[in-house]
């Protein structure tokens, strides 16, 4: 009984290694990934025993009961596994291996043609995609910025960001350290650009970087203007802007305020505090609440039917645009311009808003100044539903401004 127990299950394993063995090569139909919260996640080189070498660790704050993790100190930031003190179940995730996580790139899995090592170098701890074969190029995906015995926060590369592994629409615990350009376009043997379609402000071949993680970033000129203008800045703590993490909805409505704050003449007074609770799901005494009321009286945001804000929701891209578009008409408004938003260029030719919500506001979006852009600027896909990132909210909101701003110069003209 027992030996032909023995016999079944090995033929079953058998099978399922032969059969995901099969599966490897079209891992990148098999599998699809789900965006998340990127301030939920954390890369660390963890210390190997006593050895002096480092591993990744990677720590997901699933809970917010008890924190995972603590920093402290910059060029590296020091990391306190505070999961290690209490059990975590439930509360923190941790990924230690290859089973946990693995790298994916233009919605192709590399699992098996990379593996993630951290490798010292130059002072400096760097977090590189090892490929199998020795024809294939390294990867370099992220770096410490010094070089620490104990534990250190990895500091992702612009482009690489975390993700979750997704089934047939399930999102599994296995993680992504993924970047939407392919393996090809990464290592240089493909153009970053091939459509024809170009960014509608040209790149700065060479801008001034701030911050070390937006170097080689797309919008790294629109960045530094942003963060110089003021309405949206850095993390002092370590010195980086996060181009790829995920903004909320009222972190929008903060950058969008403070935005308009900047246009000539404008004479906008947010109170400090809300007078009353602006929404079913926003306390009066939320950091944000006082900007949200204020956004809401004047047209710039609304909630959903039910009677909620969601503050903490990443916004999507098309969120995005909506509110941009509101808080143009209201830029204009101040100026005492009609705050019709003009065509300025050809609207760009998406291929995934035709039957959206938002299809008309994207296409109107493109056509004034184009704030509405592809996704990265390549390709002819805006990705509505997409989370909007700190770099392109900052590059979109800038070039919403900087519209405003020329119509009442064109005015006074």
């Amino acid at each position: 009984m027992k030996s032909s127990l023995k016999l079944k299950l090995t033929a079953l394993a058998t099978t399922l290694v032969a059969s995901f063995g099969a599966m490897a090569p079209a891992a990148a139909s098999l599998f699809d990934q789900t965006e998340v919260r990127q301030d939920d996640f954390i890369a660390v080189a963890s210390p190997v025993g006593q050895t002096g070498n480092h591993q990744l660790l990677i720590v997901e704050q699933i809970s917010n009961s008890r924190d995972c993790w603590s920093e402290s100190g910059s060029r590296p930031t020091l990391v306190d596994p505070l999961l290690l003190n209490f059990n975590f179940s439930g509360i923190c995730g941790r990924s230690t291996d290859s089973n946990g996580y693995s790298i994916r790139a233009g919605g192709e899995d590399l699992g098996l043609q990379y593996r993630l090592k951290i490798v010292k170098e130059d002072g400096d701890m760097l977090l590189m995609g090892v490929p199998d074969r020795r024809s294939n190029p390294s990867l370099e995906i992220g770096r410490a910025y010094g070089e620490n015995s104990g534990f250190t926060k990895i500091v992702l590369n612009s482009g690489w960001r975390f993700a979750k592994r997704n089934y047939q629409g399930r999102t599994l615990g296995h993680v992504y350290l993924t970047n939407d350009l392919t393996l090809a376009q990464i290592t240089g043997a493909a153009p970053i650009d091939p459509d024809p379609i170009k960014p509608p402000h040209p790149i700065d071949p060479d801008p001034v970087i701030s911050f070390p993680d937006i170097r080689g970033d797309i919008y790294a000129s629109d960045i530094e203007e942003a963060v110089k203008i003021g309405f949206i800045a850095g993390f002092s703590e370590d010195n980086t802007f996060r181009p790829r993490t995920a903004l909320t909805r009222e972190q929008l409505v903060s950058m969008v305020l403070e935005g308009l704050k900047t246009v000539p003449g404008a004479n906008i007074n947010v109170p400090t505090n809300a007078s009353a609770r602006p929404y079913a799901d926003v306390n009066a005494s939320r950091w944000s609440a006082a900007k949200i009321q204020w956004a809401r009286d004047n047209n710039i945001v609304s909630g959903y039917p039910d009677g909620t804000f969601r503050p903490a929701q990443t916004v999507t891209r098309a969120e995005m645009m909506a509110v941009l578009r509101r808080a143009s008409e209201y830029g204009k408004s101040i100026q005492g311009l009609t705050p019709t938003l003009d065509e300025k260029q050809l609207p760009q030719n998406f291929a995934d808003t035709t039957g959206h919500w938002a299809d008309t506001l994207v296409d109107q979006m493109s056509g004034y100044c184009g704030v509405a852009s592809s996704l990265n600027e390549t390709g002819n896909r805006f990705a509505p539903d997409t989370p909007a990132l700190r770099n392109y909210a900052a590059a979109a909101t800038l070039r919403a401004l900087n519209c405003v701003n020329d119509e009442t110069i064109d005015a006074i003209r």
